[in-house]
């Protein structure tokens, strides 16, 4: 391995190879030589920082944004774009009176600014449901019947609304890129094989985990379950999930879909003897809970809970002398067949004393 001299070892050799030349040459600090050995150290050290950074461009692992964002596009891959969040405005005001596509209204606690995405009519009942949708792409906050105003109401119409609003997810993070970057490279395109459905679906935005099973349904069916960040992935992104893999999936397939798993809750109980000194019940159950999320929070579709993986979870925990798992008392074992396909999530976590 090539270790890049200091910019102090870079100005000593330039002040060695000096000497070594002129035998009587002032090199000390004070010295015109030292004052140009300096100059010409902070420069060749610019240089070699320059080719490190040239260096770290050269993988995708390593490469800066914009450069992992090229690596990526040679493959045909790009990152995949924020997604507005979207929801209803339910509008009161004279019957009749007119909505139209591109009004403004704003949340006054936050600022923030939603736009209606379709012409509505204030009916007889002096209300109407328009939806609407953030004006900015990303993770927004949920509301439920939140009052905003209108940036400057139609004739007729109240200034005041109630928003309700869902969604919305972020660009996808340079992390997530190279990690499919990096799946494209170890598993290049295979004529549809079973990596070719996973990677497909994932490139929607509001897919983030994707898993394919092959003849669940029958023999030359292909089904693809999908997730999305914080859970089932959201109908839109399914169909948009769909309608990809349905273009790129060989003729030779007869049957491909994309859909998500079950959701199937896995309780939990344990009977725990604590150090009182150490921790209660109370804390205990908490870290409990955010210890066994965090243990089973990748477990794919027809993934197993295994038993022995919770007790080490329990008795890993501040404060542990002696703990039962009494729930489950065997591994659970998601379903996957031509009916089912659960995907196995944390249930209720439950502790009590031994």
């Amino acid at each position: 391995m090539y270790t890049i001299p200091s910019f102090e070892d870079i100005r000593a050799a330039y002040l060695r190879d000096i000497k070594n030349q002129l035998p009587d040459a002032a090199t000390d600090a004070d010295s015109d030589f030292s004052i140009r050995g300096t100059a010409v150290a902070a420069a060749v050290d610019g240089l070699y920082q320059h080719q490190l950074w040239i260096a770290r461009q050269v993988l995708p692992d390593t490469a800066d944004p914009e450069y992992l964002e090229r690596h990526a596009a040679l493959r045909g891959i790009t990152r995949k774009p924020a997604i507005a969040a979207g929801g209803d405005l339910v509008v009161q005001g004279t019957p009749g009176a007119v909505i139209a596509s591109g009004e403004s209204v704003r949340h006054l606690a936050t600022g923030l600014t939603f736009q209606t995405t379709a012409q509505a009519v204030i009916g007889a009942d002096g209300r109407v449901v328009v939806p609407v949708a953030a004006a900015k792409a990303g993770v927004m906050p949920t509301f439920a019947g939140e009052p905003v105003l209108f940036v400057q109401a139609p004739e007729g119409v109240l200034s005041q609304a109630g928003l309700t609003l869902s969604g919305g997810l972020a660009a996808e993070t340079d992390a997530e890129l190279l990690a499919r970057l990096l799946d494209y490279m170890r598993h290049p395109p295979g004529g549809g094989n079973a990596y070719d459905y996973r990677r497909w679906a994932l490139t929607v935005a509001g897919i983030s985990r994707a898993w394919t099973f092959p003849n669940r349904r029958d023999l030359g069916s292909v089904d693809v379950a999908v997730l999305g960040p914080d859970g089932p992935a959201t109908p839109s992104a399914i169909a948009a999930a769909q309608a990809v893999v349905d273009v790129h999936r060989p003729a030779a397939c007869k049957d491909a879909w994309v859909l998500s798993p079950t959701p199937v809750d896995v309780a939990v109980k344990v009977a725990v003897r604590l150090d009182a000194s150490v921790t209660t019940l109370a804390l205990y159950t908490a870290q409990l809970q955010d210890a066994l999320e965090a243990a089973l929070a990748d477990l794919p579709p027809g993934g197993v809970v295994y038993r022995s993986k919770i007790e080490a979870v329990s008795s890993s925990l501040p404060g542990v002398i002696d703990r039962q798992v009494k729930v489950p008392q065997a591994n659970f074992v998601a379903v996957v067949d031509a009916t089912r396909l659960e995907w196995p999530r944390l249930g209720l976590v439950e502790a009590e004393a031994l």
